[in-house]
């Protein structure tokens, strides 16, 4: 049974407890630490008194304040588009070949697109459009849907097999999955895809494969593979691949057709936000709208 005695060390009364003969001493707090943890208390008691703090059956205690952050937040956005309106009714009144030209409306689109886009685009695409394996690079001149301006909004705007009625859509079949082709058919396809873009292959197997991807792929790439941004179809003669140039990555696209989804943004940006990026993604990629991917 422990018993509290006087540590003849320390002249500390211990606590009664003893472990293997280690006494504990019944040190008394530091009286600063105890003031603290009052202050913090009393602190803690005003701050529910003031504040939302307590949840209840049908809510929450509001405070004295009546202080919301979702109010705050809602407040403090309507004076920043307040602020932005006169420059934010240029942008809407204004196409987007005017933006551009315009030296003044450039700038504001530039520093709001470069906003929105590293907000929502930047996770797929990268922060700076630079984009990765199966996410499109939108630094260079290379566009499966056309990199006019008109085109980049309209892709934007309603995005790739998204499921919005005006998304852009295409569908590379699965010729091996589906079992369109038999698995030597698709091997020679590989080499053929692999001939187009002007590099060594087999060159029985491409021969075999001529009739197949006339019958099977010349539809949407066409006859020499230059694909077609009407349909979103890649140009297999270049040196641009979304998903890999290896033959490991062409056998899989042509086996597993695959297709990235890309959202539309109609609804969840408006139509402003929308000119902005659009000008943002043109500007950043010099401009240019002439080659496929």
């Amino acid at each position: 049974m422990s018993h509290r005695e006087k540590d003849e060390h320390s002249g500390i009364d211990t606590t009664g407890h003893e472990w293997d003969g280690i006494k504990e001493l019944d040190n008394p707090l530091p009286r600063w630490w105890l003031y603290i943890w009052y202050a913090c208390i009393a602190v803690a008691v005003v701050m529910w008194v003031l504040l939302p703090a307590w949840p209840t059956l049908n809510g929450y205690t509001h405070g004295v304040l009546h202080q919301s952050d979702r109010v705050q937040v809602a407040r403090d956005m309507a004076d920043l588009k307040a602020r932005r309106g006169a420059e934010g009714a240029m942008l809407t009144n204004a196409s987007l070949e005017q933006i551009e030209q315009d030296p003044k409306l450039q700038t504001y689109a530039m520093a709001a697109g470069q906003a929105i886009f590293g907000d929502n685009c930047a996770p797929c695409h990268g922060a700076g459009g630079a984009g990765g394996k199966g996410y499109a690079n939108l630094r260079d001149d290379v566009w499966l849907w056309g990199g006019s301006l008109s085109d980049i909004q309209q892709t934007i705007t309603y995005g790739v097999r998204s499921g919005h009625p005006q998304a852009r859509l295409s569908q590379m079949p699965a010729f091996g999955r589906d079992a369109l082709l038999k698995p030597d058919e698709v091997n020679d396809l590989t080499e053929y895809v692999v001939a187009l873009s002007h590099r060594k292959a087999d060159r029985a197997a491409v021969y075999r494969a001529a009739p197949l991807y006339a019958q099977q792929c010349a539809v949407c790439h066409g006859p020499a593979g230059l694909g077609s941004q009407a349909v979103g179809a890649p140009n297999l003669t270049d040196a641009d691949w979304l998903y890999g140039s290896d033959r490991q990555s062409i056998h899989d696209q042509i086996w597993n057709g695959r297709g990235g989804v890309m959202p539309a943004w109609t609804g969840r940006l408006d139509p402003d936000q929308i000119k902005a990026v659009a000008v943002y993604v043109h500007v950043n990629s010099g401009g240019a709208a002439a080659k496929t991917q």
